[in-house]
């Protein structure tokens, strides 16, 4: 992993935060714990409690002819006293590399995942399903929506329809699979520092660390983004100095699914319009769409061009895992400076010679040329 920007007492200032932040943080519990401990600690730091629920998630499917299985795993929400969100710790099943060798055995405490190959099935399983319910029940709603019964068969739940075709199936949790947690916050919009110290000052008690793939996301709220030259500036801060954000950043090269940006979409942007001509929204958005961007790149910009968002952020995938709040926020503060430049109108340049040999002043001095202006 690359080293993390340097951090001084004349830096201090840059890690104040003003923008409103979700943040993703990636950890690991430690062996014969969860991420069910850390929720109960956090609600139990905040006055509030827990409640269970399912989290989303895919991954390639074995099967023959089927490319993904989508799946419900166990996820905790955690509110303060007063019922507002603290945070909500999910799996991340990009997280393996510390999991090898793992002589747990699978469906620890009970818990499982529902498996299906079709996302809106599972949209209406996960709103027909109790989160708390045990494996050999939890599928009892779904079956009864098709007419059919459960069938328990080596430790699994199948739903088929009536023609016997696979509804969805539960199975126990992979052995190891309770210990990945990521820490997913609220949109934070003040005492940033605070509210990270708290929860990763409570995973370091409990001896949660920072996996080998880990990484952290930031969301951004993304309406400010829906304009022709904010949005082509983000492509060209994420596409042209990709190499200068890694090191300055520390990107962590284990780190699974980041990406590229297209370089079509970077040929979208910089296309020339006649004179008298202005590009609409819609019509760059369109563009966007057409090209097919993923979420797993180093910047999703997937909810910006969305006719319908389900997500209304811009999410940057590359800061590196961390369980200090001080590393979190001293990153973090590098990326606000940029996507504020991002929204002058003027072009991001591209990276001249000094990027290169040192990345974080290059990016510094871009950051400050849009706050000069």
């Amino acid at each position: 992993m690359r080293p993390a920007p340097p951090t001084t007492r004349q830096e201090a200032a840059i890690d104040t935060l003003t923008l409103r932040i979700g943040f993703e943080m990636e950890l690991l519990a430690p062996a014969g714990s969860d991420r069910q401990v850390l929720a109960r600690a956090l609600a139990a730091r905040t006055g509030g409690e827990v409640r269970r629920s399912f989290h989303t998630d895919s991954e390639p499917s074995a099967v023959p002819g089927v490319g993904v299985f989508r799946h419900l795993s166990p996820a905790f929400d955690v509110v303060d006293g007063d019922g507002a969100p603290v945070a909500r710790l999910v799996d991340d099943i990009t997280l393996v590399a510390d999991l090898a060798g793992t002589t747990t055995r699978p469906g620890h405490r009970g818990w499982y995942r529902v498996l299906c190959d079709e996302p809106r099935l599972l949209r209406l399983i996960e709103r027909s399903t109790d989160p708390d319910a045990a494996l050999p029940e939890v599928l009892a709603p779904v079956a009864e929506l098709f007419g059919t019964r459960v069938e328990m068969r080596g430790g699994a739940a199948r739903v088929n329809d009536t023609a016997g075709a696979t509804v969805a199936v539960a199975m126990p949790l992979p052995a190891g699979r309770e210990r990945p947690c990521e820490i997913v916050t609220p949109p934070v919009g003040a005492n940033h520092g605070a509210v990270l110290d708290g929860l990763l000052g409570t995973a370091r008690d409990l001896g949660f660390t920072v996996p080998a793939e880990a990484a952290v996301h930031l969301h951004l709220d993304g309406a400010p983004f829906r304009r022709p030259a904010a949005f082509a500036n983000l492509v060209r801060l994420f596409g042209h100095w990709r190499e200068p954000l890694w090191e300055a950043l520390g990107t962590n090269p284990a780190c699974r699914r980041l990406a590229p940006l297209p370089a079509e979409l970077l040929r979208l942007v910089e296309r020339p319009v006649p004179p008298g001509a202005g590009r609409t929204w819609a019509e760059l958005a369109a563009g966007a769409r057409e090209i097919g961007l993923t979420k797993y790149a180093d910047v999703n910009l997937t909810q910006l061009v969305a006719p319908h968002p389900v997500r209304d952020t811009v999410e940057v995938r590359i800061l590196p895992g961390a369980l200090e709040s001080e590393d979190v926020l001293r990153r973090a503060a590098l990326v606000e400076g940029l996507v504020r430049r991002c929204l002058d109108d003027a072009p991001v340049p591209r990276p001249g010679a000094a990027a290169a040999s040192d990345p974080v002043a290059a990016l510094r001095a871009l950051a400050a040329d849009g706050a000069g202006r």
